[in-house]
């Protein structure tokens, strides 16, 4: 099960005023990762990575896969429903889909290698009740199974209770949620109008838990809860200034819980070693015993899932952005103590995922003026200042860490090979405009 935009807004990641008793239970019958990073911060890009075991810049989906952003997996691209159909399983998606190009359901089940696709519904509940009807079929069918659901909760969704020029949370089925009060995250303002906005998102995300907790408890109704292996994750952060189009944390770090009683995995351990979403495909063809190809950038945790077994960290994880409303691309770095990120355009100093004409949500950096574009390079001290508030990359204390993480990120774009190493990207509609120019002149 997946979602929209959470990033870690649960109760069990040590968030106090959310409301999120489905997960949180879940969570403590399973095992809670709170290293877990996004491959990118945005929806199809990091999808992508989650169920290729590849990163963005080299899988093909770059930007965002509907209308005319149009990015796409390259041909002969692994997605994990297809491998785990190869391997004899019965694949099937529902709900949100948006890590390939946006096409019909049969097109997409062919494409990525699912014996069904229904997109028809995403909203948690419509998607939670197909995903208990499919259960039951399923569980009857002579195969093993791998089921995605997609809930789009608790992204931004259009409503008419919106204020004017402002898209929020509640849709026409979401209330508000600020029974345990608001918690503003410290690269916000504390304003009431934030405080308005993080208490419809509050409101979603408690709305999505309880549809998944409808999902969970159908397993245990089944009586096959024991036996199989649930994953629960997002794609990355909150929809927020400064989070979600960011490679700031809020922008990249994701919940991820897994439950699989038979395996031991269970008890609610908590594992806090640094991982990238890129490493969750690597580890379950180990744990299923299936062949991993070997251009998979992502290396299986499996040894941290079973406890008790030899495991080196990861001493950094990657994250990227390059196309999301336009072009703004940015590759990081992250430590356990430590953040690099290059920029490689004159855009904003971040994307603006509210949506809204009106922000109500308003960062503490500066949004506005000549110098509110980026820098070439920012570095963080995540142990003195985890809200990325204060850029050392310009001060001479820190010029050997910032030519160290420099290197090392740089090793990282030669190793995967990046395209932006030869130059700016072109996009799909770049591309389909040039053509259509092209065609008329030829007519």
């Amino acid at each position: 099960m997946h979602c929209h935009d959470l990033g870690r807004l649960l109760s069990c990641y040590g968030n106090p005023t959310v409301h999120t008793p489905r997960l949180d239970a879940f969570a403590a019958d399973g095992i809670r990762f709170d290293g877990m990073f996004a491959a990118a911060p945005q929806c199809s890009p990091s999808r992508a990575a989650l169920f290729t075991g590849r990163w963005p810049h080299a899988n093909g989906v770059l930007g965002l896969t509907h209308h005319e952003f149009a990015w796409d997996l390259h041909p002969g691209e692994r997605h994990l429903g297809g491998i785990l159909r190869e391997a004899g399983y019965r694949s099937v998606l529902l709900g949100v889909h948006h890590e390939s190009r946006t096409l019909p359901d049969q097109e997409i089940a062919e494409q990525l290698g699912f014996d069904l696709v229904d997109k028809s519904e995403v909203l948690a509940d419509p998607v939670a009740d197909r995903g208990i009807a499919h259960l039951s079929e399923l569980l009857a069918g002579e195969k093993p199974f791998f089921l995605e659901l997609g809930f789009f909760e608790p992204h931004r969704i259009p409503g008419t209770r919106d204020p004017h020029g402002v898209q929020g949370f509640l849709g026409n089925h979401v209330e508000p949620d600020d029974s345990r009060g608001v918690a503003v995250p410290p690269y916000l303002l504390d304003t009431e109008a934030a405080r308005t906005e993080l208490a419809e998102l509050q409101g979603a995300v408690r709305h999505m838990d309880a549809a998944a907790g409808r999902v969970l408890a159908h397993l245990d109704e089944l009586g096959i809860a024991e036996d199989t292996l649930v994953i629960f994750t997002t794609d990355h952060g909150v929809a927020l200034p400064r989070a979600k189009c960011s490679l700031y944390d809020p922008g990249l770090e994701v919940a991820f819980i897994a439950r699989y009683p038979r395996r031991g995995w269970t008890g609610g351990r908590v594992h806090d070693e640094l991982l990238s979403n890129t490493d969750f495909v690597p580890t379950l063809l180990e744990l299923l015993q299936q062949p991993a190809d070997e251009d998979l950038h992502g290396r299986s945790f499996l040894p941290l899932l079973d406890g008790g077994q030899p495991y080196t960290p990861h001493a950094e994880v990657y994250g990227e952005m390059t196309y999301h409303d336009y072009y703004d691309p940015r590759r990081c770095l992250r430590t356990r103590t430590h953040k690099l990120i290059a920029n490689f355009s004159s855009a904003h100093a971040f994307m603006d995922p509210s949506q809204s004409w009106n922000r109500r949500c308003i960062p503490r950096v500066q949004i506005a003026g000549p110098k509110s574009s980026h820098a070439a390079l920012e570095l963080y001290d995540l142990r003195e200042d985890p809200a990325e508030l204060n850029d050392l990359a310009g001060d001479p204390e820190h010029a050997e860490l910032l030519a160290d993480l420099s290197r090392r990120l740089y090793a990282w774009l030669r190793r995967t090979e990046d395209p932006l190493l030869h130059g700016a990207i072109t996009s799909p509609l770049h591309i389909k405009t040039a053509g259509l120019l092209g065609g008329a002149a030829d007519d």
